[in-house]
């Protein structure tokens, strides 16, 4: 199938916006914890991923190391850093998350940069991405127009091209992402990169609200999402989804500089967070 073929979110299941869907009855906000694939090796990111699962997120981001991550923050570019020295490739990714074929059962949205991605090419990536089990699809640094273009290709695949929008994204241009995007909305919560903040922006919460407004595609928010507390709060706004990224992350590193198991680790923030969520 062509670039210039249409394709919409109706035009065969979405197993993102089935999740979405499922936890809408009882209003429950969707957890969506991000870890960097890799760090510090693969095997780590696979038990990493069970234990996730098992502590009741819902959905996962992974990312793609990359060697100049524009979107990310220190404590993420570290991440990919030690990922990329442990020899991660966009393949070996792919293989690990191949290799969960019926463990791993919680939506995966993969989270990589558009170099990565043009120089295996859109048609390749999103058919081997999707047949390594990945429902969806992130790339911060694609432009608007040209995330047009791939999200038909990443549809025909089985992937859902998720959009990012920012606090600073004008009106105009907000609804047209929020159109395109498939899946859910990416609510970025704070102007800049990825990092875990003391305080989210209180301009996100009338943002989430007007998203919501302009159409039916869940709104998720990420970026600065510290712990608990802040979990709270985006579910409060009426988002439905968290996405945690910095924050597990360094939970993570932490974990592994001092020895212990890195999974069981970022299972019990997860559990954490869960729990914040739910009450």
């Amino acid at each position: 199938m062509s670039a210039a073929t249409p394709v919409t979110a109706a035009a065969r299941p979405s197993a993102i916006a089935d999740r979405f869907a499922a936890l809408r009855p009882a209003g429950r906000c969707a957890l969506m914890p991000f870890l960097m694939a890799g760090d510090p090796d693969l095997e780590t990111t696979r038990a990493t991923l069970l234990a996730l699962q098992q502590a009741d997120a819902d959905l996962i981001e992974l990312g793609i190391p990359y060697s100049d991550p524009l979107a990310d923050g220190p404590v993420i570019q570290a991440a990919a850093g030690r990922a990329l020295a442990a020899g991660t490739t966009p393949g070996s990714v792919l293989a690990m998350l191949a290799s969960l074929a019926g463990e791993l059962t919680i939506p995966v949205v993969l989270f990589t940069y558009s170099n990565p991605l043009l120089n295996r090419g859109m048609e390749t990536f999103c058919r081997d991405a999707a047949a390594a089990g990945a429902a969806g699809l992130v790339v911060p640094d694609l432009p608007l127009e040209e995330a047009e273009k791939l999200s038909p290709i990443a549809a025909a695949a089985g992937l859902d091209l998720v959009l990012l929008v920012a606090p600073t994204t004008p009106p105009e241009r907000m609804a047209r992402i929020h159109g395109a995007s498939r899946g859910f909305t990416y609510l970025v919560s704070v102007t800049g990169v990825t990092g875990v903040r003391t305080n989210l922006e209180a301009r996100v919460e009338p943002l989430v609200q007007q998203l919501k407004q302009l159409g039916p595609t869940p709104v998720a928010v990420g970026f600065g999402i510290s712990g608990p507390d802040q979990a709270r709060q985006v579910r409060d706004w009426g988002a439905d989804g968290a996405i945690v990224g910095s924050a597990l992350v360094k939970v993570m590193a932490q974990a592994h500089q001092a020895g212990e198991p890195v999974a069981a680790a970022a299972g019990r923030f997860c559990a954490d967070l869960r729990s914040a969520l739910d009450h």
